[in-house]
C-alpha cells in the first residue's frame, strides 16, 4: 500500500512538473495599428468601422442632383481645360521650352519673367487688381 502510494505521488509529481515544461509568458499584443498592433490591420479595421457607421451628414441631405447644373460646371471645367493646353502650349512652345512675356487669358494677365533665382510667375486678376506672385527656383 505504501508503494501504491509513493507510485501516485511520483505520477502527480511528474505530472505537474511537465505541465510547467510546456507553460509559456503571455504577451498582450494589440489589434489596432494606432496602438502599436500590426499596421496590416488597418484596413480591415476601416472597413469594419465604416459598416457599422450608420449616421448620416446632415448637409448631404439637403443637397438636391441638378442634370443642368452639373451640365454646367462640366462645360466650364471643359472649357479652362481647354484654354489651359492653349496657355501651356503658348509659354512653352514648340520646343518645351519657357518662352519670357505677358499672356492674356480672359480676366487675367500672366506674365514670365526668368531671374537670376529661377522663373517668376506673376497672375494679376484684372477684375479685382489682385496679384499672385510664384518663385519657380532654379533646380
Amino acid at each position: 500500500m505504501k508503494e501504491l502510494k509513493i507510485c501516485l505521488l511520483v505520477l502527480i509529481f511528474i505530472t505537474v512538473g511537465t505541465g510547467a515544461l510546456f507553460a509559456q509568458q503571455l504577451v498582450y499584443q494589440p489589434v489596432n495599428p494606432s496602438f502599436g498592433g500590426n499596421p496590416l490591420n488597418g484596413n480591415w479595421l476601416l472597413s469594419s468601422a465604416s459598416l457599422q457607421d450608420n449616421t448620416t451628414d446632415p448637409s448631404l441631405a439637403d443637397q438636391v442632383q441638378d442634370p443642368f447644373a452639373d451640365f454646367q460646371n462640366n462645360l466650364n471645367r471643359s472649357i479652362l481645360s481647354q484654354l489651359s493646353r492653349n496657355l501651356t502650349n503658348q509659354i512653352f512652345g514648340e520646343g518645351g521650352e519657357l518662352q519670357e512675356g505677358l499672356f492674356q487669358l480672359g480676366d487675367f494677365s500672366i506674365e514670365i519673367i526668368e531671374t537670376l533665382d529661377g522663373v517668376q510667375i506673376s497672375i494679376f486678376d484684372l477684375l479685382t487688381g489682385n496679384e499672385t506672385t510664384i518663385l519657380v527656383p532654379y533646380p
